[in-house]
């Protein structure tokens, strides 16, 4: 997208990494150049652990998943974005698989922004890459921001 040009709503995967927060830098200074909106996204899950089959542990038995989600995103945007600048960011909080999440938020954007950690062939094969995902599945244009770049 170039300089100028609209982009209405911006959506920007969050998850208090190093990567995601460089996600969320470079999306609002996308929207600060298109007159866009951000929408931060964080998707969270309960652990592994919590769902053994052995029934629940009690791992964490306070821990409101959904309440350290939203901080953490809070916290990005109030890092990242300037209250009294130009560019207006809203955040969403969700249940589920991350990939899942980015790609139902992004319905009807006109931009996903996404961050890469980078681990390798091997761990992404493992564990799925949400970048990969999110290409291969966007129904809009995609951009992946890696951490220092």
């Amino acid at each position: 997208m170039t300089t100028g040009q609209e982009t209405g709503r911006i959506v920007v995967g969050v998850d208090g990494s190093p990567s995601s927060k460089a996600a969320l830098a470079w999306a609002v200074r996308q929207a600060e150049r298109t007159g866009g909106t951000v929408e931060a996204v964080i998707a969270w899950r309960y652990p592994a652990v919590l769902a053994a089959p052995f029934g629940p542990a009690e791992v964490l038995p306070e821990t409101d998943f959904a309440d350290v989600a939203a901080r953490v995103v809070s916290q990005a945007i109030s890092e990242t974005v300037d209250p009294s600048g130009p560019v207006k960011a809203s955040s969403i909080v969700a249940e589920g698989n991350p990939a899942e999440v980015l790609l139902d938020a992004a319905q009807g954007a006109d931009l996903l922004v996404v961050g890469s950690r980078g681990h390798g062939s091997l761990t992404e094969a493992l564990l799925g890459s949400v970048s990969q995902h999110c290409v291969h599945h966007a129904q809009c244009p995609i951009v992946i921001v890696k951490a220092g770049r």
